[in-house]
C-alpha cells in the first residue's frame, strides 16, 4: 500500500527554518518523483517544490526560490524539504505526493491523484 506521511511541521519566528519529511513505504522511491505541496486557510493547495528520479531535477515554485531546498534520501525512503527564511506567508498546511507534475514552470498533482495525507502544520508568526 502506497503511504506518504508528513512530518517536521512546527511554529516559528519570520527568518527562522524548519526541515519536513516527507516518509514513505509501498513503492520505489528511487524511481519516483515527490513533490511538496501547501494549503493556506482559505487558498486552494499550491504546488511548492518537486524533485524527479534524478537528483538533478528540482523545481520551485516562485516565491520560494533560494529559501526552500528539496532532497531525497533513496536509503531512508524520504523526502526532505528545508525551509530558511521562513516568511508569515509561508504558514499552510504542507502534504507530499507521489508523481507530481514536475516541471520548472508547473507544479500539480498528477489527475486524478487523491492518496493525500494528513499533513504537518507550518505556523510562521511574530
Amino acid at each position: 500500500q502506497v503511504q506518504l506521511v508528513e512530518s517536521g511541521g512546527g511554529s516559528v519566528q519570520p527568518g527562522e527554518s524548519l526541515r519536513l519529511s516527507c516518509t514513505t513505504s509501498g513503492f520505489s522511491l528511487a524511481y519516483s518523483a515527490i513533490g511538496w505541496f501547501r494549503q493556506a486557510p482559505g487558498k486552494e493547495r499550491e504546488g511548492v517544490s518537486c524533485i524527479n528520479s534524478s537528483v538533478r531535477n528540482t523545481h520551485y515554485e516562485g516565491s520560494v526560490k533560494d529559501r526552500f531546498t528539496i532532497s531525497r534520501d533513496n536509503a531512508k525512503n524520504t523526502v526532505y524539504l528545508q525551509m530558511n527564511r521562513l516568511q508569515v506567508d509561508d504558514t499552510a498546511v504542507y502534504y507530499c505526493a507521489l508523481e507530481p507534475v514536475c516541471m520548472e514552470t508547473r507544479i500539480t498533482p498528477r489527475p486524478g491523484y487523491n492518496s493525500w495525507g494528513q499533513g504537518t502544520q507550518v505556523t510562521v508568526s511574530s
